[in-house]
């Protein structure tokens, strides 16, 4: 048995990779590459039948990679999300003004944790959420709890 907050020693992972399927593959590679900004780091086509690209978050140990769905594709969570935990709303603003100046506006009407932990929501074209956070998970205080403004210990 693992220890609570610590990485099993069994699993000695190299890399990790998330893999989605997109109905709307061409849509989707222009979304994550030109508007999210994600690098990609390999393509493949009619590899074992399947057509991908794979980005890396943000080098090569992190991966998504988006494989062509034939339509009408996989049905889509509302839980489907790739969060962007960033450290500061500067950092957000930067992150999500190509996809502002692109035309892709933010969910009117997101998650209630996102609205009251000052996320903003984006759609990929498939519909699966991308959420901008101004606070990292792990480091920070997540703007919810009731904790994160009390002043430090004097």
């Amino acid at each position: 048995m693992t220890a609570p907050g610590r990485w099993p020693e069994h699993m000695r992972v190299g890399a990790l990779r998330v893999v989605r399927s997109s109905a709307n593959f061409d849509a989707a590679i222009a979304f994550y590459r030109d508007l999210v900004g994600l690098r990609v780091v390999d393509e493949f086509r009619g590899s074992y039948g399947e057509d991908g690209t794979i980005f890396g978050l943000p080098g090569t140990e992190t991966h998504l990679e988006i494989v062509r769905a034939p339509p009408p594709g996989p049905v889509v969570d509302a839980f489907d999300q790739l969060v962007f935990y960033l450290p500061d709303q500067a950092a957000v603003d930067e992150a999500t003004a190509t996809l502002l100046a692109g035309g892709v506006r933010p969910e009117a009407d997101q998650h209630p944790y996102w609205e009251e932990n000052g996320g903003t929501t984006f759609r990929d074209p498939d519909g699966r959420a991308v959420i901008y956070v101004s606070w990292v998970y792990g480091r920070d205080p997540q703007p919810s709890d009731p904790r994160h403004e009390e002043p430090p210990d004097s």
